[in-house]
């Protein structure tokens, strides 16, 4: 048996996936939380069996969701990279646009969130607490301004880097 290449039987013969082939998102909950639970910090509510926003009652059970957790360690699941001689002369209406694109993820997924844009020289790092919207913001730059774009996820590890270059 290849290393790689787990038989069709593995549950039922016992086998276990290999750790590299785990989902390692130490940010996602390891089980159900009781609903309702409302993120102390950002209001987000747990319902339905995922965080989205609404009202809940003042006894709803408190545990910070994981966009707020990923904001207060620093710890981003989205890199964004743009860069390039046209990136430079529209620096500002490109960034207008992420901006625009993340509302709109935001109001329908909580946990879609950009945790900063730090300008670097000529070019702008973006960081995101959600994989599909550092691909989402790559994507929509793209479609917007063309360019070319790469998209790499990190083999092991629940993120993504993207870069932009115009």
């Amino acid at each position: 048996m290849s290393i790689n290449k787990i038989p069709s039987n593995a549950q039922s013969a016992g086998y276990e996936r290999p750790l590299f082939e785990r989902d390692t998102d130490a940010y996602k909950a390891k089980g159900k939380l009781s609903e309702p639970t409302i993120c102390p910090q950002c209001g987000a509510v747990y319902h339905a069996g995922r965080w989205q926003w609404g009202e809940v009652s003042a006894s709803a059970d408190r545990k910070t969701c994981p966009a707020c957790h990923r904001i207060n360690d620093n710890f981003p699941a989205g890199f964004v990279t743009l860069d390039g001689p046209f990136f430079k002369d529209h620096v500002q209406e490109i960034i207008s646009l992420i901006n625009n694109h993340e509302q709109h993820e935001r109001a329908e997924h909580p946990l879609k969130r950009i945790i900063y844009i730090e300008r670097q020289g000529d070019a702008i790092l973006v960081t995101t607490t959600d994989t599909h919207l550092a691909r989402g913001i790559g994507e929509a730059v793209r479609h917007a301004y063309q360019g070319d774009l790469k998209v790499d996820h990190v083999s092991g590890e629940s993120s993504v880097r993207v870069h932009w270059h115009r």
